[in-house]
């Protein structure tokens, strides 16, 4: 009966003869499945933003920050102002050598840049070759500072791809000398980085080079450690709180006092940003189910009405010979195929949407490329065509079981 070609006639001719009923059933099918799917999108389009947040860094990473003491320790008063030196960094790399791939020094100031006749405030990060992998840097042009350079406290800058656009204008900048800090510096590579304009806007030079043009200054305000990528989140965290006693002992810090270095893993801002992502995505997915189920329900109570609708013809149907189990096929038939195109429906305009909107609510709402597995969206279609068709049979099956002359009286 499936395949026959009287049976679909018939289904064609009673959806054109019952067109609103059709449309009511069709559309709560297809506006069931386009939230479900456009809510699961947006879900995924939040996790997109939190892990786009991480792209610009490298994510095993330790920041560590001097602050001020708040508490008084070892005959230390509080609000002592703590200080990094080059040979506080040669002494934690002697320590964690076999957990740390690098320690990169990061010093930042802002300065007038000229070359020529052009001229502008940049800020001016002096660092160590390994700033480059930590920051995820990209080189446009030229090379970036390698060790020679810090040995030899070249005077080198390695400027972003907005500077070279505001001083140069076209112009290859390698090999070009500008002008800051009372002195000049030699152009030898150009950048751009994922972190945007902010970013491209920078200068980096040899910490050394700029500690020399401060009187010989061997001052550090941050330290960047790269641990080793095999490490898991947890090894992570023992290192890190072990890197924050080894420094507060050193420098004479309470082991009590929250404010005498800062120290950011950026593992665990990763690992936290995951977990409430991943939170965000079940509330969002349970709204979905919701919608889902209030989907199925709606069917439910259409499909009721339509069998009761059709009793009296059914019972016709019956009083001429027809079996109970071709009434409740023909009733399931036409459940089915109209679940069936308007969960589809519902599915390829959800998808559609979902590529309209695109990064169109980055910005404002944190939702980056939203989407949905094709998998994931098929197999919520296919539950739904599967509840269409059983809120169907439910009513049909009830309506077959009813005698002829019963249904026939009925109004």
């Amino acid at each position: 009966m499936i395949f026959s070609k009287d049976s679909w006639k018939e289904i064609f001719d009673t959806i054109r003869k019952n067109k609103l009923r059709t449309f009511l059933s069709g559309f709560t099918v297809a506006i069931g499945i386009f939230i479900f799917i456009v809510l699961f999108g947006f879900g995924n389009g939040l996790q997109n933003s939190f892990s786009e947040f991480f792209v610009d860094d490298k994510v095993n990473t330790i920041r560590i920050y001097p602050s001020s003491t708040t508490l008084p320790y070892r005959g230390y008063e509080s609000g002592r102002r703590i200080e990094f030196t080059n040979q506080d960094l040669i002494e934690i790399k002697e320590k964690f050598n076999s957990e740390v791939e690098d320690i990169v020094v990061r010093n930042t100031f802002y300065n007038q840049i000229k070359y020529k006749d052009k001229s502008n405030q940049y800020q001016v990060r002096a660092v160590s070759p390994g700033h480059k992998e930590a920051e995820n840097t990209i080189l446009m042009s030229g090379r970036y500072l390698h060790e020679g350079d810090i040995e030899n406290q070249k005077k080198y800058a390695v400027i972003g791809r907005l500077v070279a656009q505001d001083l140069f204008e076209g112009k290859d900048p390698i090999g070009e000398h500008i002008f800051g800090s009372n002195h000049s510096w030699r152009v030898i590579g150009v950048f751009q980085d994922e972190g945007g304009d902010r970013e491209e806007r920078m200068l980096y030079v040899p910490y050394t080079a700029m500690q020399e043009i401060q009187k010989n200054s061997d001052k550090i305000n941050q330290m960047i450690v790269i641990y080793n990528s095999a490490m898991t989140y947890d090894e992570s965290l023992v290192l890190e709180k072990k890197l924050e006693l080894y420094i507060k002992n050193k420098k004479f810090i309470s082991p009590d006092d929250n404010r005498g270095v800062y120290i950011s893993n950026t593992g665990e801002e990763l690992e936290n940003s995951k977990n409430f992502a991943a939170v965000l995505q079940i509330v969002v997915t349970f709204i979905g189910i919701g919608t889902l189920i209030a989907g199925i329900i709606g069917i439910s109570n259409i499909m009721v009405f339509v069998v009761k609708e059709r009793t009296k013809e059914l019972g016709i149907r019956k009083a001429i010979g027809a079996t109970p189990n071709s009434i409740i096929l023909m009733i399931l038939q036409e459940s089915i195929f109209i679940t069936t195109i308007s969960g589809y429906a519902g599915l390829i305009t959800a998808m559609i949407t979902l590529k309209i909107i695109g990064n169109n609510l980055q910005e404002k709402y944190f939702i980056s490329n939203p989407y949905i597995d094709s998998g994931d969206a098929l197999f919520a279609t296919l539950i739904l065509i599967f509840f269409g068709a059983l809120a169907g049979y439910l009513p049909a099956r009830k309506a077959a079981k009813i005698k002829p002359i019963i249904a026939l009286r009925d109004k």
